[in-house]
């Protein structure tokens, strides 16, 4: 997955140390704060976030602009859809 211009991003997000649900529900709320079109990029620990954020952006319709890997780190770019 290509990773999009890091200054496109609109909101942090750092879900570092979090176990499942919690990446995922942290970056739920931050999606509602946000306007349309805005990205917001989510860095996470737990291993399930993987999985959990390809799932959340196909089942809401978010467009999931990366995903990356860095040992431990896990680090997802999301643009907010309608």
């Amino acid at each position: 997955m290509p990773v999009p211009d890091v200054s496109a991003v609109d909101t942090e997000l750092d879900a570092t140390g979090l176990n499942c649900p919690m990446p995922l529900l942290k970056a739920k709320q931050a999606l509602n704060r946000m306007q349309v079109g805005e990205v917001l990029r989510v860095t996470a620990t737990d291993p399930g976030s993987e999985r959990d954020f390809e799932v959340f952006a196909r089942q809401s319709g978010h467009e999931l602009l990366s995903a990356t890997r860095n040992d431990h780190r896990f680090v997802y770019l999301l643009r907010k859809t309608a």
